[in-house]
């Protein structure tokens, strides 16, 4: 292969949705971390030569804590709090073997500098200023990224982010590379104000904890039969920590680690102690779950056990639903930065209760996953209603034969077979209802 053609030829894209088994697949196999795994905001490059695959690159949320780039920005610790979405790691870089020639690296790093920050103002709704990186000095020199005008800062102290907010330690410290993306990224960053087009990014002060102590008080013990998978009771209940979940939910918290952690340390001194939060004096009183205590939580906590205590908790708050005239509507969604993960749920229209939700299995679809969630409901008499995709024989016969409720079809002009069938049974209806019959 003629390297200079290569290196004049290649070009770099985003990965489609379609391609990105292949990607996941390919890092796992060649990239020395052997994983995929990206936190938060993230997006997926591929370069590409003569329609074969040359190189993979990913970018995804900046670390929460870097002192090295802290000093580097030099922006105050709530600055970092509100604006670190507006930086960025690249994760993962990797060229494929059989395409490792000199400087392509520093190549398809400059490539992908030049439209990073634009794919990120067009996927995201925001700007990115700034890029970090850890190069494994075991493994590798860092030569792409002195080469395409980052900076070395130093080592890091050995963590390793996993998944969203969570790390581990990992014993091998790395060289941390910075760079700004655009010129005077970092006075941008370190400002009173930022522009008006990256304040969006800008992370404000979350809402607070309504629910006065007495009310969490009442929560806690609720919840406190819910199982515990650790082998010795930690610092803090399961029921405080899924109190605290609930109460951020309906303060409209979005439900990652760190989003709960924030909501957490908000707390006032007197809803902590309702809480059951370890005390440990001055200055701050009370121990606060932090973010891989959530982190956990939000791993191993019993789905099925947690469904049934917020179904009893709803009822114990707005007393038991009334068994007359229920109609239950089921739809699915796709929940927000899950990467891909779809729930479908049911609720009593007339009420607005949650009555129930099942996972979407991977590689699956909605269709199964509602007939699994009538199953659970205790629906009697009931008017469902569903979206056209639940026009099914299956789902009819469990609504209407094993759970006992009526079921309005919802059926579209594309389902050509159903929608003949129901123009043949209106016929036949106004047929036998005719004065004439």
């Amino acid at each position: 292969m003629d390297d200079q053609a290569l290196l004049d030829g290649v070009t770099i894209r985003l990965i489609t949705e379609q391609e990105r088994e292949r990607y996941d697949q390919l890092m796992v196999e060649e990239h020395y971390l052997k994983n995929a795994h990206l936190v938060g905001e993230q997006l997926r490059y591929v370069a590409e030569y003569q329609a074969q695959w040359v190189g993979l690159m990913s970018w995804c949320a900046a670390s929460l804590n870097l002192k090295d780039r802290e000093a580097w920005i030099q922006w105050s610790p709530k600055q970092k709090e509100r604006r670190l979405a507006l930086a960025v790691n690249n994760s993962r870089f990797l060229i494929l073997e059989e395409f490792r020639t000199p400087n392509l690296a520093s190549r398809l790093m400059k490539l992908c500098i030049q439209r990073l920050s634009e794919d990120w103002l067009q996927t995201y709704g925001h700007d990115v200023l700034v890029a970090e990186s850890f190069v494994d000095s075991e493994q590798f020199l860092g030569t792409c990224y002195k080469a395409s005008g980052w900076t070395l800062l130093g080592q890091t102290k050995g963590y390793g982010r996993h998944r969203r907010d969570f790390y581990v330690a990992h014993e091998r410290p790395k060289q941390l590379w910075v760079r700004e993306l655009r010129p005077g990224a970092r006075t941008i960053l370190r400002g009173v104000n930022l522009p008006q087009a990256l304040r969006m990014a800008e992370k404000t002060h979350g809402p607070e904890c309504a629910q006065d102590p007495k009310e969490l008080d009442a929560m806690n013990g609720f919840f406190n039969h819910l199982p515990d998978w650790r082998g010795r009771r930690g610092d803090y209940t399961v029921s405080s920590l899924v109190t605290v979940a609930v109460c951020a939910m309906l303060s409209g918290v979005c439900l990652g680690q760190r989003d709960l952690a924030a909501f957490a340390r908000d707390l006032t001194r007197s809803q902590m102690a309702a809480l059951k939060f370890p005390y440990r004096g001055n200055p701050r009183c009370y121990k606060v779950p932090g973010e891989t205590t959530f982190y956990r939580l939000l791993c191993h906590l019993d789905s099925a056990a947690l469904e049934k205590a917020l179904l009893d908790w709803q009822n114990h708050v707005l007393g038991p639903l009334s068994s007359s005239n229920l109609q239950v509507s089921v739809d699915g969604k796709e929940l927000i930065n899950s990467q891909g993960v779809e729930v479908t749920s049911a609720y009593e229209v007339t009420e607005g209760r949650w009555l129930g939700s099942q996972l979407v299995a991977r590689k699956s679809n909605e269709i199964p996953a509602t007939q699994a969630l009538l199953r659970k409901l205790d629906i009697p008499g009931a008017l469902v209603t569903a979206d056209a995709m639940h026009t099914q024989t299956e789902t009819a016969r469990i609504i209407v034969q094993e759970k006992g409720a009526d079921y309005l079809f919802t059926v579209k002009g594309n389902q050509k077979t159903v929608a003949d069938s129901v123009r043949q049974l209106k016929k036949g209806l106004e047929h036998a209802f005719s004065p004439s019959a």
